[in-house]
């Protein structure tokens, strides 16, 4: 442990504070699907038509919003042993091994099931670190982890880390806008938010799937490398806020924070 931290954490969370900054910020999905391809996902993101790329944005915001309604409505609020991590990602790789016989084609069908089981797995671990799944706030939290990892084309530079992103979502609930002289509820501005920077990780995945030699299996495997990224994002999102609950907020961002700032220091020489 490097002695300018302030050690204000005992040791066993402060080693989880770092494991969850690693996750939140170094999100590993691109370089996973990258691998599993055998060519760089930028440039499969290329051969994706622009068509389709819209689509996938739009198939997102859709599937999110549907996946609320269902995901924790039969959930318990008392604790069980586990999340059922591997059974979620079981199902969701049976799933994709089903749409990769269809292609893109198949994403549209198989993306609302995909992303339901998702938001359950993301719930129940979001249970497993101590949250009231039923909570409204915990409900929110969970969706956001759909906006983790991944990059909007409306991002600020300044704002795209974990703090930024939980941030500017956080200012969508609870308000209604009125764009074009039509009132939208805060929670659809909310889930359009996390669905602009979902899309990107889904657009990458959508991207992965239409490379030639991929196939159903080669769908499968991309199918559990993406829910994987996303249950790895809300174990390392959920640890930070049972932290902030033990410490405080304030001190356990100020160290995440710390952090940051010594990564781009050393980054930087």
């Amino acid at each position: 442990m490097s002695n300018d931290l302030p050690v204000t954490l005992e040791a066993e969370d402060l080693a989880l504070l770092k494991a969850a900054h690693h996750r939140l910020e170094h999100p590993s999905l691109a370089a996973r699907l990258s691998n599993v391809v055998g060519t760089p996902i930028d440039i499969a993101l290329q051969l994706m038509p622009k068509s389709w790329y819209r689509r996938v944005h739009g198939l997102a915001e859709s599937a999110i919003m549907k996946a609320l309604s269902t995901a924790t409505s039969s959930m318990h609020r008392d604790h069980e042993p586990s999340a059922h991590e591997s059974l979620y990602k079981g199902l969701v790789t049976g799933s994709g091994a089903v749409s990769g016989f269809f292609g893109l084609p198949g994403l549209a069908v198989e993306l609302p099931i995909t992303t339901t089981l998702m938001l359950r797995a993301i719930a129940e671990i979001a249970r497993d670190e101590g949250e009231d799944i039923h909570d409204e706030d915990t409900r929110a939290a969970c969706v956001q982890v759909f906006a983790l990892g991944g990059r909007s084309e409306l991002d600020d530079a300044a704002e795209t880390g974990y703090y930024g992103v939980r941030l500017a979502l956080a200012g969508y609930l609870g308000h209604t806008v009125m764009p074009a002289g039509e009132s939208v509820s805060g929670l659809a501005m909310f889930v359009r938010a996390v669905a602009s920077r979902f899309g990107m990780n889904l657009s990458r995945r959508a991207a992965a799937q239409i490379v030639p030699v991929i196939g159903a299996l080669g769908a499968a495997t991309i199918n559990a490398i993406f829910v994987q990224h996303f249950q790895d994002m809300a174990r390392a999102h959920f640890t930070v806020r049972r932290l902030e609950r033990k410490y405080g907020a304030d001190l356990v961002r100020n160290l995440y924070e710390s952090l940051q700032r010594r990564e781009e220091v050393a980054a930087g020489g």
